[in-house]
C-alpha cells in the first residue's frame, strides 16, 4: 500500500465542545448515526489507520455549534496538531464561517492566524426534502452577500471546500467560472445520492461542467455513506468516472471518518481505493493517495 494523506476526516470532543447534531440527533439522510455520537480524537484516527502508512491528514469542520465562535474549533484543532502525540495531524484545517455574515472578513482573519488553517467549508446542500438540507437558503452560490464573503477567501489565501448535491453542480460551475480566484475542493465525490440512472447522468454532466474551471479539484469520498450496502464494484464506476472527468492530477482520496465508520472500516475503505486503481500508473496512484493532497492543501 502507498503512503496516504487522508484529505477529509473529523474529530470531535463531546466532553469539551458542543456539536448540536451529535448531541441532539436529527433526521439524517444516512439514517441512524447514533454509533458515532461519541468523542473521536486523533488517537482514535491513528488506531483506525493501524497497518496503513498514514502520513498526514486534513480536518474538515465538524459542525461545531454555529451559535458559537467558529474560530474556537480551529484553535482546538491547532492545539491537537501541536501536540507531539498527534504526529502533526491534522496538518491542514478547514474551518467554518458563514460567508453571508457581515463580519465574515474579521472571522476569516482570526482563522488565518492559526498555522494549519487552509480553507473554509460552508455546507450548501439544499433540496426540497428537508431531510436533505444542510442550509436553509437555496441558491446561496448566487446570493450577493454570500458571494462577497466567498471572494474574501482569496484575500486570506484560503480555499473553499464545496459540499453540494449533484443537482447543484451546474450552479457551482457558474460560481467557479465567475469567481476563478478562489480554489475549490469538492467534497464527497459531489455526492451522487442514488444509483438512479437519471441522477447519475445529472451527476456526470454537472461534473463535466465544473471540471471546466481549472481551480477545481475533487475529494473522492463519502461513497459508502450514499449506500450502506456498498461494495467495491458498486463504488468503482463513481471513482473511475470522477478521475476520468477531472483527471488523476485533480483528484484525492479521503475517508470521511468517523462518519463512514457507520459503513466500513478504515482499512477496508483504503483497500477499496487501492484495488480500484490497481491498473493506474505509479505516478497517478501516488497523486491520488498523497501527492495531490500536498499540492491542494499546501501541506
Amino acid at each position: 500500500m502507498l503512503k496516504i494523506i487522508d484529505t477529509h476526516h473529523h474529530l470531535w470532543d463531546l466532553e469539551n465542545n458542543y456539536y448540536p447534531w451529535l448531541m441532539e440527533p436529527i433526521d439524517h439522510f444516512a439514517g441512524d448515526y447514533s454509533p458515532i455520537c461519541n468523542t473521536y480524537l486523533i488517537s482514535d484516527l491513528h488506531r483506525d489507520a493501524e497497518g496503513l502508512d498514514l502520513i498526514k491528514s486534513v480536518h474538515v469542520q465538524a459542525e461545531f455549534d454555529h451559535a458559537d465562535d467558529p474560530v474556537k474549533e480551529t484553535a482546538w484543532l491547532q492545539g491537537v496538531a501541536d501536540d507531539p502525540d498527534s504526529r502533526g495531524m491534522p496538518n491542514a484545517i478547514v474551518g467554518f464561517a458563514d460567508l453571508s455574515a457581515p463580519d465574515v472578513d474579521e472571522t476569516l482573519a482570526r482563522h488565518a492566524k492559526y498555522a494549519n488553517m487552509r480553507g473554509i467549508r460552508h455546507m450548501l446542500n439544499y433540496a426540497d426534502d428537508p431531510g436533505l438540507r444542510f442550509t436553509e437558503q437555496n441558491h446561496l452560490m448566487a446570493d450577493s452577500d454570500w458571494r462577497r464573503g466567498y471572494r474574501l477567501l482569496a484575500k486570506h489565501d484560503m480555499s473553499f471546500d464545496l459540499q453540494i448535491w449533484s443537482w447543484q453542480l451546474q450552479e457551482a460551475a457558474t460560481l467557479a467560472k465567475e469567481i476563478p480566484e478562489v480554489p475549490i475542493i469538492v467534497n464527497h465525490t459531489a455526492m451522487p445520492k442514488s444509483l438512479d440512472p437519471g441522477l447519475i447522468d445529472q451527476w456526470r454532466s454537472g461534473l463535466r461542467a465544473l471540471a471546466q474551471a481549472p481551480q477545481v479539484s475533487m475529494k473522492i469520498s463519502g461513497l459508502t455513506l450514499m449506500d450502506r450496502k456498498w461494495t467495491v464494484e458498486k463504488i468503482r464506476p463513481f471513482v473511475l468516472d470522477t478521475i476520468e472527468i477531472l483527471g488523476a492530477d485533480r483528484c484525492m482520496f479521503a475517508s470521511n471518518f468517523p462518519v463512514d465508520k457507520l459503513m466500513t472500516t478504515y482499512v477496508q475503505l483504503w483497500d477499496a481505493y487501492d484495488e480500484i486503481t490497481s491498473d493506474f500508473s505509479q505516478a497517478e496512484r501516488e497523486g491520488l493517495f498523497w501527492r495531490n493532497a500536498e499540492k491542494y492543501y499546501r501541506i
